[in-house]
């Protein structure tokens, strides 16, 4: 039951996603990020692990770009059925990364967990008690249990939903934003 929920909802969203330009999707990814860039939590970060977004998610070229000279900025690279961190640092070192043709950072793993302050979340939907419904394949779940780091769930306004269904197995996020 709780799977044909997921299944469903992520259909939905994904219609709705096919219906917005990328230039609508950049417009409404820099009022997200103006917003995020004020918080506290993000202000008095040092490491945060954000990640390199494919053409549905909310874009965030230019906020890794902004922020990697002044910020340690760590993205996700899919390895099989694990995401592994490596640090980004430039447009130079980065190669298309096999399991979703999108750009991912190559160099050194970043591995101490305990060091990361914020995680930027991408998500198929989220609701009003900071659940998270992501693409079925646990990736971020694994990941986010590895961390006290606070985790910030992004997505449009359409993403917000006021119920998703979860497993156990689902983490649960810190907070929530949308444009």
């Amino acid at each position: 039951m709780i799977n044909e929920q997921k299944k469903n909802i992520r259909k939905e969203i994904t219609e709705k996603k096919s219906l917005i330009s990328l230039e609508e999707k950049k417009a409404k990814s820099k009022i997200l990020f103006n917003k995020i860039e004020k918080i506290p939590e993000f202000q008095n970060s040092k490491v945060v692990m954000a990640y390199w977004s494919m053409p549905d998610e909310v874009f965030t070229h230019d906020f890794v770009l902004k922020w990697f000279n002044e910020k340690i900025i760590i993205l996700p690279v899919v390895t099989g059925s694990e995401l592994e961190l490596k640090v980004f640092s430039g447009l130079q070192n980065m190669r298309i990364g096999e399991a979703y043709g999108i750009e991912e950072p190559i160099g050194v793993s970043f591995t101490r967990f305990n060091e990361i302050d914020m995680i930027i979340v991408p998500g198929v939907a989220f609701d009003k008690n900071n659940n998270r419904l992501g693409r079925g394949k646990a990736y971020y779940d694994k990941i986010l249990n590895k961390t006290q780091a606070l985790k910030l769930g992004i997505c449009f306004d359409f993403q917000y939903l006021k119920n998703v269904p979860v497993d156990q197995h689902d983490v649960k996020m810190d907070m929530v934003m949308y444009e």
